[in-house]
């Protein structure tokens, strides 16, 4: 069964942002990830505490920020390749998650103890403009090197999720998804759709 994790960005969000992500914990989400790469560090830890009142722990997965992650009892993290290659103290998280763009990151991270990655971006999206997508070739490749969890990233939302029916199910876990649940407001229909396509 393949998953769909959110991947937020609050500039992205249309209405209220905590309202917002409230409805998305309630879907069939595996996961939030809490990626707002443009706040301070003070900033996300004030967001972070905020959206664990709204949506609790369980779903949520911090992202860059490991001592706000410790600060708040998190222990479910998703770094930039750069960051992660960096981290040290990694006993204080039960999941790692990192973000590669090759397959030879994918061998890193998982050789480094990641617990799963985002491979992408696998499509054309607006959150990387003018940038082309790696496309489905390549989301296989990093699939096959590792045997750790795999999701696409980068422009997915139901009609691209259809190509990636095909994608061989070894370690392919599913797909990441921001601007369409940022931006949409009939969050269940949308995680349904995407999860139908994948099956």
């Amino acid at each position: 069964m393949c998953n769909v994790v959110c991947v937020t960005a609050k500039q992205l969000c249309r209405g209220d942002f905590l309202e917002k992500v409230k409805r998305i914990s309630k879907t069939e989400v595996r996961c939030i990830i809490l990626r707002e790469k443009y706040l301070s560090e003070q900033e996300y830890y004030s967001l972070a505490k905020d959206v664990t009142k709204v949506c609790g722990a369980d779903k949520l997965v911090l992202h860059n920020f490991t001592d706000v992650a410790v600060k708040l009892g998190i222990r479910k993290i998703h770094l930039p390749f750069s960051e992660f290659k960096e981290l040290k103290q990694r006993q204080n998280f039960d999941v790692i998650g990192t973000s590669v763009h090759s397959t030879e990151d994918a061998i890193f991270a998982e050789k480094n103890g990641a617990s799963y990655i985002t491979a992408g971006n696998i499509f054309e999206t607006d959150c990387k403009k003018g940038l082309k997508g790696k496309g489905i070739e390549f989301l296989q490749n990093v699939c096959d090197s590792v045997n750790i969890p795999v999701y696409a990233i980068g422009g997915i939302n139901a009609d691209t999720a259809k190509a990636l029916a095909d994608v061989n199910r070894k370690n392919f876990a599913g797909v990441c998804v921001m601007s369409l649940l940022m931006q949409s407001e009939n969050l269940e229909d949308e995680v349904m759709k995407i999860k139908d396509e994948l099956r």
